[in-house]
């Protein structure tokens, strides 16, 4: 029988308990605590080094009003992070190939942000509807396509994670299996196709850091403008 590519991407169970559950919950684990010591390890001196320059990173261009949100978007960022990154080892689930979890995490941080410009300028929010200097007989026409692209953000958001990540992991997985096959037939090209293959592994790695990075500058992007 032979199975499809994709049922790599279905969440699996072991006795009744679905492992999308643990993989959600393990990476932060292997995330040191810092200690009340003078001196911290090196692990936790880069693991502070590295917040501290991705959150000046990512707020440098935010009102100080969106400065609240440092703590959530810097979370968000290490989670998605170690997520993807976990998912390229062996016999690992990546819980970001799944579009239901990441619609979940694009649509209430996007929605929070939409609230959030509601409450606070609601005239600025509604006025990104409808740019100045618009012609009279466009007015009704602009209105319904800067909705619609309002709505579609968080749908952009979930499935650009989604697809990455799933492509990159189909790919390997292709690449691999050729690999396999290659090698009791053709040695010299089945060297060459695993040198491939671990190319493109760390490209995946780059790509796994990128997306989780991109994930959380969009939504940056989105509460500039509400806040």
């Amino acid at each position: 029988m032979t199975l499809s590519l994709f049922d790599q991407f279905m969440s699996p169970t072991y006795l009744g308990i679905p492992l999308i559950a643990i993989a959600l919950v393990l990476p932060w684990i292997f995330f040191p605590s810092p200690s009340g010591r003078w001196v911290n390890s090196r692990l936790t001196t880069l693991q502070s080094w590295f917040i501290n320059r991705f959150t000046q990173q990512l707020f440098l261009p935010l009102n100080p009003g969106g400065h609240k949100w440092a703590l959530i978007l810097t979370s968000l960022m290490t989670f998605l992070l170690t997520l993807n990154i976990l998912g390229l080892l062996p016999y690992t689930f990546t819980p970001t190939t799944q579009l239901s979890l990441n619609m979940g995490l694009a649509v209430p941080f996007w929605l929070a942000t939409v609230i959030i410009g509601m409450r606070n300028q609601p005239t600025v929010a509604l006025g990104h509807l409808l740019p100045e200097g618009t012609p009279t007989p466009l007015i009704p026409v602009l209105i319904i396509i800067e909705t619609i692209s309002l709505f579609i953000r968080p749908l952009a958001l979930g499935v650009r994670l989604t697809a990455n990540l799933t492509a990159g992991h189909l790919l390997i997985q292709l690449i691999a299996t050729a690999a396999f096959v290659l090698l009791s037939v053709m040695p010299t090209v089945a060297a060459m196709t695993y040198i491939i293959l671990f190319l493109l592994t760390l490209l995946e790695v780059a790509v796994a850091m990128i997306q989780a990075y991109v994930f959380v500058l969009l939504l940056s992007l989105y509460l500039q403008e509400n806040v």
